[in-house]
């Protein structure tokens, strides 16, 4: 081996590190972008408050009902998103989970054949 022989082998561990290094600064400035960007998806028209994206229909509702009582009968003043609300309504269904696979079962081997083989082999010929 020459004195060059490291070189690869210095190559191939800065790579690997390289990969344990995380985010780069251009994708933290984009998750953070995201970041604020979902955090202030939903906004209150008339406070300014600020919700999640993941807030569902009842949260702004709730928020609604406690914060502008007097607005209760018309939520979407408040949130564009309420418009034909019906708090009273029963909530959706959640998806049906897939039918779990069922496996097919191994045919068992009958004890029959192995008494019949074993009997065959004793009743071999005798030098």
């Amino acid at each position: 081996m020459g004195k060059g022989s490291n070189v690869a082998k210095a190559n191939a561990a800065r790579e690997r590190n390289a990969k344990d290094k995380g985010k780069t600064p251009e994708e933290r400035a984009a998750a953070k972008a995201k970041a604020e960007k979902d955090k202030a998806a939903h906004k209150c028209e008339i406070c300014l408050q600020t919700f999640m994206v993941s807030s569902t229909d009842k949260a702004l509702f709730m928020h609604v009902t406690s914060k502008h009582d007097k607005l209760t009968s018309e939520p979407e003043k408040c949130f564009p998103r309420l418009k034909g609300y019906d708090p009273n309504a029963p909530p959706a269904p959640a998806p049906a989970a897939p039918a779990p696979v069922k496996k097919k079962a191994a045919p068992k081997k009958k004890d029959d054949d192995l008494g019949d083989l074993l009997a065959a082999g004793l009743k071999g010929k005798k030098k």
